[in-house]
């Protein structure tokens, strides 16, 4: 089974470059299974209703998200309704939506995702690693093919989870910081990795923002609106092979566009 996970879309730009290229990389590499973190695909921050359903229909089978999954009121008349739109599993319990499922492809293979989200340099929530090892006593009962999307600041929080989970999923995959790292690999008990796998945004920004605007930021420390850049759109992904008897990865490669 091949599964292709895509960086967190930013914006307008990054939604269009979904449009126009999507159907054409998974035609080219036999994709089974399209995943994507669509947290900042509603102007640079959050999700709608409208982009949901507009990325599914782009060819993406399930979308992750992350700690700007809130950002858009929108979000809570139905997050718990659409099961294909994922919130970090590890929120309270009283946290609307659903942090992980099990769907089932065309091909009739049932595949696991989990959305987690770090704690280091974040806002507070529960352990993403206790909460991931109960959700996997329940998703093992139904598939051994489970991919998990880590969004965390701190690189050295996603590589322990790599380690964390190695052998029992097959895969863990950075997001959040809009930024790919050299370092996808099989792990030593076959689990797939990857720090970050990136973001489809403009390359000519700040992790898909205007330069501008956070050059005024970081120069002058006063508040300014970060608009979302446009002009040449980078797509950035990776495709992880899996063995559908064992659950195990066989092979992690980056894709860009």
């Amino acid at each position: 089974m091949k599964i292709l996970f895509i960086g967190d879309i930013v914006g307008r730009p990054g939604r269009n470059a979904i449009k126009e290229r999507l159907k054409d990389i998974i035609d080219k590499h036999s994709i089974d299974v399209c995943i994507a973190n669509g947290e900042n695909s509603a102007g640079g921050s959050g999700i709608t209703q409208r982009i949901a359903d507009e990325l599914l229909y782009y060819g993406i089978d399930l979308i992750t998200t992350g700690d700007h999954v809130w950002r858009n009121k929108d979000i809570f008349s139905f997050i718990s309704k659409n099961g294909r739109v994922l919130r970090p599993a590890n929120y309270p319990a009283e946290t609307p939506g659903k942090g992980y499922c099990v769907f089932q492809t065309s091909k009739g293979n049932k595949i696991g995702v989990i959305n987690l989200l770090g704690r280091v340099f974040m806002k507070p929530v529960e352990c993403p690693f206790k909460t991931v090892k109960k959700i996997l006593s329940e998703i093992k009962n139904e598939t051994n093919t489970i991919i998990v999307d880590f969004h965390a600041e701190a690189t050295s929080e996603k590589v322990a989870m790599g380690w964390y989970l190695d052998g029992d999923v097959s895969a863990v995959l950075g997001t959040h910081t809009h930024i790919p790292t050299a370092d996808y690999k099989i792990l030593s008990k076959k689990t797939a990795y990857i720090t970050d796998v990136g973001m489809v945004g403009a390359e000519k920004s700040v992790l898909g923002r205007d330069i501008e605007p956070v050059l005024k930021h970081f120069t002058t420390s006063l508040p300014s609106r970060f608009t979302v850049a446009d002009g040449k759109i980078i797509v950035q992904s990776v495709i992880v092979e899996i063995d559908e008897k064992t659950g195990l990865a066989i092979n992690i490669s980056r894709l860009e566009y």
